[in-house]
């Protein structure tokens, strides 16, 4: 589940090596969700909003642990959040480096989420689309937040579904939906768009366009 402590940065700007929350914690509190989401009926587990990628890699290791104790094995994806400008997760890596550090997963998709709106996201999905050899998921937010907007997000679904539509069209997606401020009728916008689209090749197969 989500949390706001990070097991790589220090909450004490005094302290570099001061933690919150250490990795074994964070393992032990995702086996047990894990175990719980299994036993509920899940089809898949998706670790996502990931600001830390050693936070990520505590969850996938209890997933790892979980389906060797278990015997079964469900499909994982992974999405990472992008946080501003500078193109890097909380944490500091940019997308390729978040990629090649969870990419020994074998996830059934890799992608990015929440913090930015599709058109500031574009650069970093086009990013991973470039290095990826799995499917890309892509599902940001309505554009930046606005408390002065009904759903705290300025973007309208015809603008959030003409964005992420781009995407598709520059075949640098193969999963797309909305995160914070979309709603049922950005959703809907967003899989009409879809319907006259094909998803992206996977690295291996893509073309030099991509």
């Amino acid at each position: 589940g989500p949390t706001p402590k990070t097991a790589s940065i220090s909450p004490d700007v005094n302290d570099p090596g001061a933690r919150n929350v250490h990795f074994d914690a964070l393992r032990k509190a995702y086996r047990e969700q894990a175990e719980a989401l299994f036993e509920g009926g899940s089809d898949l587990f998706l670790v996502e909003t990931i600001f830390d990628t050693l936070n990520a890699k505590a969850a996938l290791f209890a997933l790892d642990e979980f389906f060797e104790d278990s015997g079964e094995r469900l499909p994982v994806m992974i999405s990472g959040t992008v946080t501003d400008a500078s193109g890097r997760i909380l944490s500091g890596q940019t997308v390729e480096a978040f990629w090649n550090s969870l990419r020994h997963i074998k996830p059934l998709t890799f992608g990015l989420n929440c913090a930015l709106g599709a058109a500031l996201m574009r650069p970093y999905i086009a990013e991973l689309a470039r290095v990826c050899d799995v499917a890309i998921s892509c599902y940001p937010n309505a554009g930046l937040p606005n408390p002065m907007s009904d759903t705290g997000f300025d973007e309208t679904p015809e603008v959030t579904s003409t964005l992420v539509d781009e995407f598709a069209r520059d075949h640098l997606v193969n999963l797309v939906g909305g995160c914070c401020g979309t709603t049922p009728e950005h959703i809907r916008a967003i899989a009409q768009a879809m319907t006259k689209r094909q998803p992206r090749p996977f690295y291996s197969e893509a073309t030099a366009e991509i």
